[in-house]
């Protein structure tokens, strides 16, 4: 499951995955603050939103370093 993510995620333009990145901190939100209120069925749901943010800040700044270089 993680490629496919990859894949998808190296896929989109920068202002995609800014987009994609700003859904998954919303949801994360969202996420705790359901955990607070509320029971979460799922805990797990955490770690995997984390590390989709963390995937998808990864690949922006690559993005962003391959665009500095190539304006060089």
């Amino acid at each position: 499951m993680k490629s496919n993510i990859n894949e998808e995620l190296k896929n989109l333009s920068s202002d995609e995955l800014e987009l994609r990145i700003d859904d998954w901190r919303r949801q994360l939100l969202g996420l705790r603050l359901s955990s607070v209120t509320s029971h979460v069925k799922d805990y797990s749901q955490f770690k995997k939103i984390r590390r989709n943010i963390a995937r998808g800040l990864t690949l922006l700044g690559q993005k962003c370093d391959d665009c500095v270089c190539d304006s060089k």
